[in-house]
């Protein structure tokens, strides 16, 4: 008989049901709206991982779900928390729900992030609404016994951030002077980080996320960079400039891609790409053999 895997388990939690909208924080930014939704989702909380997501049903007159990541999972507590920006009638009508409504939810879907221990030191890099799975992840490595080393997260956005930047007192010895803007909430968690953007907004570093990242991994040693493994999820430009970075410092990279989905469940095969496999080219579906990938083997 065979045994059960997480795998078995992941997708046994991810039949659709009904969760409660614990609470709803509005987020006000000057250009757009944000909000984080927390569910009470015992089941999903308790197999999600990094990079995974959820298929929720905004309103009942709206047939088509929304895939959103989770960006926090408490499975003790029971609950998932998703952040998103208000755009769209789909999430103007999630906007709109209260705590204590109750939302059709399928999830958690996908394949996770999946840090090697021989990596010690993990990168971790977030653009725009790839911003969430980095939050997710960096709380899981700091949970992990083998977090020795605690990963180096870094945000790029062209809009203003999803959250109130503040200077760092983290010091992060190969970040360029001056680029001091950090993520409060890492910042207590004790996770460094750092902010890119070209918006010439307060304490950040003046270009992109990735160029970011390569002044880091330059000013590493040989020795060092045998430890470095990248996670990155963003848009798809920043995704295949990730993949370039990590080629040219010679480590591993694993990106989770963003596409457009219809069923998520890897029914409709309306979100495949093409990877490159031992055996040659193939099509996988982002939503189930995905969203995280080997960055060598799509870009």
């Amino acid at each position: 008989m065979r045994t059960p895997s997480s795998e078995d388990a992941r997708r046994q939690a991810s039949v659709g049901r009904y969760l409660l909208i614990l609470a709803c924080s509005l987020l006000a930014a000057p250009l757009f709206v944000l909000f984080v939704l927390r569910l009470g989702a015992p089941k999903c909380a308790a197999h999600a991982g990094p990079g995974t997501f959820v298929h929720l049903r905004c309103d009942a007159a709206l047939p088509m779900r929304r895939p959103l990541s989770i960006m926090r999972a408490d499975a003790r507590a029971g609950w998932i928390e998703l952040l998103y920006k208000v755009m769209g009638p789909g999430l103007h009508a999630l906007a709109s729900r209260q705590a204590g409504d109750e939302l059709s939810v399928l999830g958690p879907i996908g394949q996770p992030f999946t840090p090697h221990p021989e990596r010690p030191r993990r990168l971790l890099l977030g653009g725009g609404v790839g911003i969430p799975p980095m939050v997710f992840l960096a709380e899981r490595l700091l949970d992990a016994a083998e977090a020795a080393v605690k990963p180096l997260v870094l945000m790029g956005s062209e809009v203003p951030f999803p959250f109130r930047t503040r200077p760092s007192t983290l010091i992060v010895p190969g970040i360029p002077a001056g680029t001091i803007a950090c993520m409060p909430l890492l910042e207590e968690w004790g996770v460094p980080s750092r902010l890119a953007s070209r918006s010439d907004f307060p304490g950040c570093f003046p270009g992109m996320v990735t160029e970011l990242a390569d002044a880091w991994l330059a000013s590493l040693g040989p020795a060092e960079l045998e430890q470095v493994e990248i996670f990155c999820c963003g848009p798809t430009a920043m995704l295949e400039a990730s993949a370039k970075l990590a080629r040219r410092h010679c480590v591993p990279c694993q990106v989770s891609l963003e596409e457009f989905m219809a069923c998520a469940v890897g029914g409709c095969a309306g979100c495949t790409v093409r990877v490159r496999t031992p055996s040659g080219p193939a099509m996988k579906r982002v939503c189930v053999d995905g969203p995280v990938f080997d960055a060598y083997t799509v870009f």
